[in-house]
């Protein structure tokens, strides 16, 4: 009997991974391929979708011939992706209009805040339960159709797509110009402010607010089921599921259950709590969210706390202050010094994410003294990290009767020891790492066999889940809170710095 694998594509927002894993969840092979990252403007952040797709072309081979087995040994293709970054694109051609409006970026905040004064919080936090913010996909295609001469007229006469990055993905790869599926899935429809959050439809109030005509959405699949076969890369094998990366990270952490819950440490950073069938609308500054849809199943929800800005303060600490010359020389730094010295960096570069929601907030360091070396900021940078996850499990804590026991952590940074004991010392609960560090490109994969009969049921994946760290709380309760009210403080300093034009 021929063995066979399941392809994962992990669209991120650095670059594009093809992992193959096997039937207990091992990874096999994996390609990857970075893509330039576009700054036009303070506060823009652009990729191109086509070097994208490019991308996929060339690693997805790789990925195989590495393996050395063929693409009839392949038992399915899941896709997750980074959310909420907008693409809009012409079928006729298949060529994107612009370059994609990435998650991290901020243009839209003028008319966030305007929105957030009329209608105000309410009339979206009732259908898609998110509150006007420039991390979504909505306003991001309201900006395109006010700053592009004719293009919302083109939307409406049916000559525009809109998708995030699973979207374009999967329309490429199921055949393009020629018949490509236009589909997305329930985790990433969540994060457009379109999709009522209770039906798991496009709301036509919210459509009608932002002006987006409904023949250039998706159509809304589960996040785990048959969607059709690749025409492309991978000819006739099926695509059997998509969700937003960390909704894959969730899944592939095997958090199955309400009250288990994951933190994914990259670029930003994203803890998500899985709430079971029950949506819990946030009271405290998080999101409400759909955590996966398995076929014709009910949904399953999440709160989730979203960080901004975590791994993407290493790499500025790297590549902007020259301080280190590779993220992994950071834990060396900071073990230099046995404390932050009272020096605290909130790295709010794009406005202050979960529990605050603040776009006018940036970036600041407190209490410098003559004392405080390149160590002490090192540690401070860090800390920065495990401070914002504590305000997000409080956040948490507050609107859930569970109750946080357990971290479950994946991503690059989980690799830095210092860090993760930090964080298991400020939330006071233990924080565990799996074997497999590749949990959002596994979650991907975990969908995609279950929705292909390639994995049983899910009692099969948690069997997969193996610890392959731990760390115990181990601080003085009072220096914690001592420390943590510090960082509140040094948060109150970071907010207000952006005023928009005619503000007081």
């Amino acid at each position: 009997m021929v063995e066979r694998y399941v392809l994962s594509i992990d669209q991120g927002t650095t670059s594009t991974r093809c992992i193959l894993f096997d039937h207990r969840g091992r990874l096999v092979s994996v390609a990857q391929r970075e893509h330039q990252q576009h700054f036009p403007r303070p506060g823009w952040v652009e990729h191109d979708a086509l070097e994208i797709w490019r991308n996929l072309e060339r690693i997805v081979p790789q990925a195989l011939s590495s393996a050395e087995i063929a693409a009839d040994e392949v038992a399915a293709i899941g896709i997750a992706n980074q959310r909420e970054t907008t693409v809009l694109w012409d079928p006729s051609t298949g060529v994107p209009l612009g370059r994609a409006i990435v998650w991290q970026d901020t243009r839209t905040a003028p008319l966030v805040e305007r929105l957030r004064k009329d209608p105000g919080d309410e009339f979206f936090l009732d259908r898609c339960c998110l509150p006007p913010s420039t991390y979504f996909s909505a306003p991001r295609i309201r900006w395109l159709f006010d700053e592009v001469p004719g293009l919302e007229q083109r939307a409406r006469d049916g000559e525009l797509l809109f998708g995030t990055m699973e979207t374009w993905l999967i329309w490429n790869l199921t055949g393009g110009v020629d018949g490509g599926l236009h589909i997305t899935d329930a985790t990433n429809a969540s994060r457009t402010m379109l999709m009522n959050i209770h039906s798991l439809t496009w709301d036509q109030d919210l459509l009608d607010f932002f002006g987006v005509p409904r023949a250039m959405l998706p159509e809304i699949h589960a996040s785990a089921e048959n969607y059709g076969a690749a025409r492309t890369i991978l000819p006739g094998v099926r695509i059997t599921a998509a969700l937003g990366d960390q909704q894959a990270a969730l899944f592939g952490q095997t958090c199955f259950s309400p009250g288990d819950a994951k933190c994914t440490y990259g670029t930003g950073s994203f803890l998500l709590l899985n709430t079971g069938s029950k949506m819990i609308r946030s009271r405290h500054g998080l999101l409400s969210t759909v955590a996966y849809k398995i076929d014709d199943q009910p949904a399953v929800y999440a709160l989730e706390g979203s960080i901004a800005v975590t791994g993407s303060l290493v790499q500025w600490f790297r590549d902007r202050l020259g301080l280190i010359s590779s993220a992994p020389e950071i834990e060396t730094l900071a073990l230099t010094v046995e404390d932050n010295g009272g020096c605290y960096i909130v790295p709010a570069f794009s406005g202050l994410f979960a529990p605050h929601w603040r776009s006018d907030a940036r970036g600041v360091i407190v209490g410098l003294t003559s004392y405080i070396t390149k160590g002490h900021l090192a540690r401070a940078v860090l800390e920065a990290t495990g401070w914002q996850t504590r305000e997000v499990v409080d956040a948490m804590n507050a609107d859930s009767s569970i109750g946080l026991k357990e971290l479950k952590v994946d991503g690059g940074m989980t690799a830095d020891n210092l860090l993760m004991q930090f964080i298991a010392d400020v939330l006071d609960v233990p924080v565990v790492r799996p074997m497999v560090a590749e949990t959002v490109s596994l979650g991907a994969a975990y969908a995609a066999g279950l929705a292909s009969g390639y994995w049983p049921d899910l009692k099969v994946l948690r069997n997969n889940w193996h610890r392959a760290g731990q760390w115990l709380p181990d601080m003085d309760p009072g220096r914690r809170e001592a420390e943590y009210e510090n960082w509140q403080r040094a948060v109150e300093r970071s907010i207000g710095w952006i005023r928009q034009p005619g503000a007081p």
